[in-house]
């Protein structure tokens, strides 16, 4: 993390650190898309990035992990359970 100051100075204010974990899987998930270690998961192992830990790309976007076929299947099933409910309060 760079720091531009208004004096012209640029300077070095942080880094970004990256782990890895002996047993990835046996991380605890604790909402959303974070993990916590536990003593499954083993002790973190922090490097910075681009030392076997992968890299991060300034500017670049995430692919979507979700899966449109089932989502489509999903809102179908919730979509006729809805319907059929409507029905029995009809009648």
């Amino acid at each position: 993390i760079t720091g531009v100051f208004s004096n012209g100075q640029v300077k070095t204010l942080g880094q970004i650190a990256l782990a890895t974990f002996s047993n990835p899987g046996g991380l605890l998930k604790t909402g959303g898309n974070t993990f916590q270690e536990s003593n499954n998961s083993g002790i973190p192992n922090v490097s910075t990035p681009g030392n076997s830990r992968g890299v991060v790309q300034p500017g670049t976007l995430e692919m979507s992990n979700v899966d449109l076929s089932e989502e489509f299947t999903d809102m179908i099933v919730a979509q006729r359970g809805f319907q059929a409910n409507s029905r029995i309060i009809t009648t």
